[in-house]
């Protein structure tokens, strides 16, 4: 459908599962990608590869994100890959994040500090880097945030990563109050379960669970969630500022009582 056509997209934490899923379907829909990783660089290049092999742009670009000035020289560095000398970012999807595994009784603040740097600073930072630059544009741009149904319900031993991601939802809201002026739109992206290698036999009670209490009896894939911020980017979603799409087969639907 060639939905982003013309557009320069950052995906952060693209060397991950949902973030690959996402940078291939912004490239698929014809949007330039700047393909953000940390230590993954293998797979960020095979990212960037496969999207050249379908004839689109994409480049790898690295940073760490819990350095706020390295949010702010990524962002830069991807608009100016993108647009040339004049630089051009029309949407960025703050996907990079962690999911460490902790009791909150016997958390210490600096794994807490680590998380919400990681989670939550890093969003701060590099949408603040991107709306300066959207807003010098006719177009504007959009930013979306991947948060998680955990943002909503939490999980045991993820009180850390479950408040980092209720504040990425209330973020992309008063991003989206405050920069609606500047024609930039903020959304989240909630997803549920998402599938990866090696997580059924990692996990096998809670896959099983989840296939049980999931309406559509299945767990997510990158591509569901590519496809939500697909359309949060494009037209389509011209008018959706402030909004938090949940992509989780409807398990949040079912009864807890």
């Amino acid at each position: 459908m060639n939905l982003l056509d013309g557009q320069v997209a950052l995906v952060t934490g693209a060397g991950g599962g949902i973030g690959r899923g996402v940078a291939l379907r912004f490239a698929e829909e014809g949007a330039a990608v700047a393909v953000h990783c940390r230590t993954a660089v293998e797979v960020a290049r095979d990212v960037a590869a496969r999207i050249r092999e379908r004839g689109g742009r994409a480049v790898v670009l690295r940073a760490d994100l819990t350095d706020e000035d390295a949010c702010r020289r990524l962002v830069e560095e991807a608009a100016d890959w993108g647009g040339g000398r004049g630089g051009r970012l029309t949407a960025l999807v703050n996907n990079a994040g962690v999911q460490p595994l902790r009791e909150l009784a016997g958390m210490p603040a600096a794994e807490w500090r680590a998380v919400v740097d990681t989670n939550l600073t890093s969003v701060f930072a590099c949408t603040q880097a991107a709306a300066r630059i959207m807003r010098a544009q006719d177009d504007g741009g959009t930013v979306t945030h991947i948060a998680s149904i955990e943002a909503h319900a939490p999980a045991p031993a993820h009180a850390h990563y479950s408040a980092s991601k209720a504040a990425v939802v209330m973020h992309a809201r008063s991003a989206a109050l405050e920069y609606g002026p500047w024609g930039v739109r903020v959304n989240t992206v909630s997803p549920g379960l998402v599938d990866r290698d090696g997580l059924a036999e990692a996990w096998p009670d809670g896959v099983r669970r989840w296939r049980e209490a999931a309406p559509t009896g299945r767990l997510g894939r990158p591509e569901d969630v590519g496809d939500a911020c697909v359309f949060l980017a494009s037209r389509l979603a011209s008018w959706v500022t402030g909004h938090d799409l949940v992509v989780d087969g409807g398990v949040t639907a079912r009864p807890s009582w």
